[in-house]
């Protein structure tokens, strides 16, 4: 698979962006798209595995040997075709994937890993742009009539997949556009809308019928769409927020991440205005949790012009690389920076908050925190 020894040749390339003062003015993306010639590098450091680990790391079992071997033979559309044949979307895997597929790269182990994710996403660009990727409507019907509830990427996936097997889909969706979490949980910088849009019209010409608007058990009965389908499939994601169950946690300035995203997005589609409560402009900014939705925080707080802002994690700050209990081709529990880190953050490790302050007018003015210790205990009681 691609260049004998090309991964002795080539360095890894990752993908380059505008510089974060640029990039916070607007909610675009910001990542530039690296010349087709270092693509096919990059595909030539894919090595011709005994076992390609890549596979087992990918939850989609991609078959991502083939691509890059097609990419490094500029044979796109070939790459196109492999790519499809086991995901339905590269185009929002190769934006917002965590990349599991790279950390098992068996290159990995003793170099940087192929740039699979994005080898990935400039394939499906390709194919958009040299207009590869078209309606693929069923030849014919089967009869059947199914529902599925929920748009996010499983009730698209689920609904294509039906769809093209011959039966008819109604998609279901209770917010006022189609993409669940795509459409309002991720923010427009780490992918623009017009991506699910292009999309969702080539479902749409393959005869998905799409109904926004409806909730089922509100709208619609739950007895209604069994009545009226030979099949539902539920596809909806955990939209329950997770509460923090402390004191002051219905304090003015506390918000919940999964209202500040979607609120945000709206307001980027030009769907309304920004309410004062769900803007960071001129604050100070504490964002608790250092996962993705945290980050997504930060780069959104970022945006509005907040003064500061200050990232707490629970855990410990992990290590820079793998440690011995982390071996490859495991997920690595490592130092991640995300593009929204660089933007400008602070970051506190170990920090549990204990209370919300208020100013005794039921607005946040403080918060109480602890620092944390994490210790492991050995248990020398069993024999495993």
């Amino acid at each position: 698979m691609g260049k004998l020894r090309g991964f002795m040749e080539y360095d890894r390339v990752n993908e380059k962006a505008i510089d974060p003062k640029e990039r916070v003015e607007n909610y675009k993306e910001f990542t530039l798209a690296p010349k087709t010639e270092v693509l096919q590098e990059q595909g030539g450091r894919c090595m011709d595995c005994g076992v390609p680990f890549c596979h087992s790391g990918c939850p989609l079992g991609n078959l991502i040997p083939d691509f890059n071997d097609a990419v490094y033979k500029n044979e796109w559309e070939k790459a196109l075709h492999i790519l499809h044949s086991t995901n339905n979307f590269p185009e929002f895997t190769g934006r917002l994937c965590p990349a599991p597929c790279e950390e098992a790269c068996v290159l990995g182990i003793v170099n940087p890993p192929v740039s699979i994710e994005m080898i990935e996403k400039y394939i499906v660009e390709r194919g958009f742009s040299e207009g590869w990727i078209k309606a693929e409507p069923p030849v014919q019907r089967t009869g059947k009539k199914v529902a599925v509830v929920g748009s996010g990427p499983a009730g698209l996936a689920a609904a294509q997949q039906l769809n093209r097997a011959g039966h008819k889909v109604t998609v279901y969706e209770r917010d006022n556009k189609i993409g669940g979490l795509l459409r309002y949980g991720i923010p427009d910088f780490k992918m623009e809308k017009n991506v699910i849009d292009r999309r969702l019209a080539i479902l749409e010409a393959e005869g998905i019928d799409f109904v926004v608007n409806t909730e089922i058990g509100k709208d619609i009965s739950a007895e209604q769409l069994e009545a009226e389908n030979d099949a539902v499939l539920l596809c909806m994601g955990a939209t329950v927020r997770r509460e923090l169950p402390i004191p002051g946690a219905d304090l003015n300035g506390v918000v919940q991440a999964m209202d500040f995203l979607p609120h945000n997005n709206k307001a980027v589609d030009g769907q309304h205005e920004r309410e004062a409560k769900y803007l960071a402009t001129d604050k100070n900014v504490v964002v608790i949790g250092g996962g993705d939705t945290g980050s997504d925080c930060i780069g959104t707080s970022n945006r509005h012009g907040a003064k500061s802002v200050t990232n707490f994690e629970i855990m410990p700050k992990p290590a820079d690389g793998r440690t011995d209990e982390n071996p490859w081709p495991y997920w690595p529990f490592k130092l991640k920076t995300s593009s929204s880190h660089e933007e400008g953050s602070h970051r506190e490790w170990s920090i549990l908050t204990k209370e919300f302050i208020g100013d005794g007018k039921g607005n946040l003015k403080a918060l109480k925190t602890v620092e944390v210790e994490w210790k492991k205990i050995q248990d020398n009681a069993h024999n495993w």
